[in-house]
């Protein structure tokens, strides 16, 4: 997958360290792999929320932080569009 909006998984790993080792292990998860649809994706990622409109959400950190990715599984491309703790997600408009 080509991954978009790296930027904001760094600036967040600055600001959570304990976040870091994970935010990088899953960019190279992501940027190797070659999702068809979204229960290929699950076979790897079984606790991620899969959500309309190509949205994905990931645990970081043993559930401690989310993050909201768009997949567009056709022309492999992931698409982060918010990270953040379990707090600041339960805010978060889903629809």
């Amino acid at each position: 997958m080509k991954l978009l909006g790296k930027k904001m998984l760094y600036d967040f790993k600055e600001k959570h360290a304990d976040a870091g080792s994970h935010i990088e292990s899953w960019v190279a998860e992501i940027e190797e792999a070659q999702w068809n649809t979204p229960q290929e994706l699950k076979l790897r990622y079984p606790r991620a929320s899969i959500l309309k409109n190509l949205r994905v959400v990931f645990d970081l950190c043993w559930n401690k932080y989310r993050l909201l990715v768009m997949i567009n599984y056709k022309n492999k491309i992931a698409l982060v569009e918010k990270i953040g703790t379990h707090k600041e997600y339960n805010k978060w408009s889903l629809n």
